[in-house]
């Protein structure tokens, strides 16, 4: 005897329309657009055995996306309910596990451990070790150096430097100023191979020394102009000789506020005597060990990789003057440096890792 068919979906026009989206849809999974063609014609009271035949399912196929609908709505469609589907290998125990000894772990043999000696260690694939990683963002082959200031000025000195970096006196000049010491006058020992398609440019590995310079220079925080002279050592008398350049070469009347680390040089007798006779002029210090705080290394960055890293140079003259070429060029169209981070952010970023320190410290301990 043959079965009844089964009474039409009841669809409502919401319904209906959506199912009619998923249906056309040319980027959902294969299975969300099947299921939507077959509510469809289950709702226009086409027979469960017809649709199951015209969509290459079984009849008991079609009868679990009337019921699924029926309970769960048209949310569920193409959706992989409990208790079906392709089960787990891997648990979640494992992972747990392998992530656990990642992080607090190390191999008898390395420092760190790698996705292969991982993957040993835990047994299982590499694959799975490196997705797993991927997700969390767990990288054990790279590594931060950090250096915590313990200056008991910290604080006060940051909001200084900080607080003339985003909010400078009117009218004033800001000047972040460093010494670049040792800087090398290196010369190839033969002569570099030029770029060419398929292949970098090339250097020898070796190299002759003709000595070295040192840059002092001060970064105007506004304008991005730059001040800069070579010397052969950088005593207070080299310091000095620059303060006087730099007074040369600003605005008289105008306030100038140097930021500047805490080199025994910046403090010696005589620059705190010629500063009494130069009322204009501010020293501004940063904190001991932080050295990220003033502007000017970010310059000094800038200068060694596009100028001095790469080059060769067979005298210190011949040094100096690429030096002196690229600030002069630098200076045709300065592009000054822009300071986001508020004192209070940083303050609060310093505090959280003293007190990660901190507890990391106690916890070895015990």
């Amino acid at each position: 005897m043959a079965r009844p068919p089964a009474p039409p979906l009841r669809l409502s026009k919401k319904e209906r329309a959506e199912l009619e989206g998923i249906a056309a849809s040319v980027s959902l999974p294969h299975r969300a657009v099947r299921e939507a063609k077959g509510l469809l014609m289950a709702g226009d009271g086409v027979a469960n055995t017809s649709i199951a035949e015209t969509l290459g399912v079984s009849r008991s196929t079609v009868l679990q996306w009337r019921s699924h609908f029926e309970s769960d709505g048209v949310g569920w469609v193409g959706e992989v309910h409990e208790g079906r589907g392709r089960k787990p290998v891997i648990t979640q125990a494992q992972i747990d596990q392998m992530i656990s000894d990642t992080l607090h772990t190390t191999p008898p043999d390395a420092t760190h451990w790698s996705n292969r000696t991982m993957a040993e260690h835990c047994g299982l694939s590499r694959t799975t070790v490196q997705r797993e990683w991927k997700a969390r963002g767990i990288k054990p082959h790279l590594v931060k150096t950090f250096k915590v200031s313990n200056d008991p000025d910290f604080e006060h000195k940051l909001i200084d430097v900080v607080g003339l970096y985003m909010n400078p006196p009117d009218g004033a000049i800001v000047l972040s100023f460093d010494e670049k010491s040792q800087i090398q006058a290196l010369d190839r020992t033969r002569q570099s191979l030029p770029m060419k398609e398929g292949r970098p440019g090339t250097v020898t590995h070796d190299y002759k020394r003709h000595g070295t310079t040192t840059l002092l220079a001060a970064l105007n925080v506004l304008t991005g102009e730059l001040i800069g002279q070579c010397s052969s050592r950088h005593r207070h008398e080299e310091f000095l000789t620059f303060l006087r350049l730099i007074n040369r070469e600003t605005p008289r009347g105008r306030e100038i506020h140097i930021i500047l680390d805490n080199y025994g040089t910046h403090k010696h007798p005589d620059i705190v005597a010629w500063l009494e006779k130069h009322k204009r002029f501010h020293f501004h210090f940063t904190p001991t060990s932080s050295s990220w705080l003033n502007m000017i290394e970010r310059w000094f960055g800038e200068i060694t990789a596009k100028r001095i890293r790469r080059g060769s140079f067979g005298s210190v003259p011949e040094l100096i003057g690429a030096i002196e070429d690229y600030i002069a060029h630098h200076n045709e169209d300065p592009t000054p440096f822009i300071w986001t981070k508020t004192a209070k952010q940083i303050v609060t970023k310093v505090r959280r890792g003293r007190v990660a320190l901190e507890s990391a410290g106690q916890s070895r301990a015990i």
